[in-house]
């Protein structure tokens, strides 16, 4: 992986990516890059039809650019999770014609589930909500941090 200078900046849609263990949060931003809209979770499932939604995703939306949450421990170290993810980021990178990157997601699922409560949301809406906004954050957060995007090489 490497680490993207700060004056390229990523081209729009941004699609966001959170790997959940049942489902993954997906959020998009619009064509400049200023709102980003939460979407419906995707099921895990297998490799070939997580490819295949993800894919019908960009299309949709004509989706630039791929970011996928990369789970660090609260001190920055990477455990099973954060492999998973790298792993994943891999395959995508090797799969779709788009540049990948991944983004710090620590704390991002509390963030998320304090937000949705805030705004009024029950608990199972919370439940049902949690992994898309914090894709959302993932994206936000991307959006705002040129100098720490990590570009997914495919090798």
């Amino acid at each position: 992986m490497n680490q993207l200078n700060a004056e390229n900046t990523p081209a729009s849609p941004v699609l966001a990516l959170d790997l959940g263990q049942k489902t993954i949060g997906v959020a998009i931003s619009d064509s400049l890059s200023i709102t980003i809209k939460r979407l419906d979770p995707i099921r895990r499932t297998n490799w070939k039809d997580l490819l295949k939604n993800i894919s019908a995703l960009i299309e949709g939306f004509d989706a630039q650019t791929l970011v996928i949450g990369l789970p660090l421990s609260l001190d920055g170290t990477r455990g099973p999770a954060a492999e998973t993810a790298q792993q994943l980021s891999r395959n995508f990178a090797r799969s779709l014609k788009i540049p990948v990157y991944l983004q710090d997601e620590r704390l991002t699922s509390k963030e998320a589930r304090t937000s949705l409560r805030d705004d009024g949301y029950s608990q199972a809406e919370v439940d049902a909500l949690v992994d898309s906004e914090s894709a959302a954050i993932i994206l936000r957060d991307f959006l705002n941090s040129r100098e720490e995007r990590l570009l997914v090489s495919p090798e």
